[in-house]
């Protein structure tokens, strides 16, 4: 059998064993590590998070949003490979690439970018961090505690 022939009738193995039964159309969402691994999300993966891919593509910022075509090594639903991006598809609608986020490699830091307005939220609790500098912090029960100096420093503090 030729070096062709083996290829081929990997792909055609995985074709077969592939969720779905063959290639799977998702979403590219996100690219993490300096733009090294694409994050995507597709019809029937397991929970709602992205899921980490490799790609056999170059992606870049442009791509966030686009369709991707995903095959699975080994059928595992949890290890997609990008085997392209779908053309006729815009992607980003957005002219300039997204913020990007970066983390040191330490894992200790990492820097989120938004252009106008950033939104943490869980539940009933948020923090809201808005383009002119406004810091919203909202919940049911909020609670600063301080083994140091717990300090509210402005130039009007209004309490109630």
């Amino acid at each position: 059998m030729s070096g062709r022939d083996l290829i081929e009738s990997g792909m055609q193995q995985a074709l077969a064993t592939a969720p779905c039964g063959g290639v799977v159309t998702g979403e590219l969402v996100a690219i993490a590590d300096e733009g090294r691994t694409p994050l995507v999300m597709f019809p029937g993966q397991a929970g709602t998070a992205a899921v980490r891919a490799r790609s056999v593509v170059d992606l870049h910022g442009a791509h966030i949003g686009a369709a991707v075509v995903l095959m699975f090594e080994e059928a595992d639903a949890s290890r997609p490979i990008v085997m392209g991006v779908l053309r006729g598809n815009e992607g980003w609608p957005l002219a300039e690439k997204p913020a990007q986020v970066e983390v040191d490699a330490d894992g200790a830091r990492m820097v989120v970018n938004a252009r106008e307005q950033m939104v943490l939220r869980c539940g009933k609790a948020s923090i809201t961090l808005t383009r002119a500098g406004k810091v919203l912090i909202q919940g049911s029960y909020v609670l600063s505690r301080s083994t140091g100096v717990n300090r509210v420093k402005g130039a009007a503090v209004q309490i109630n």
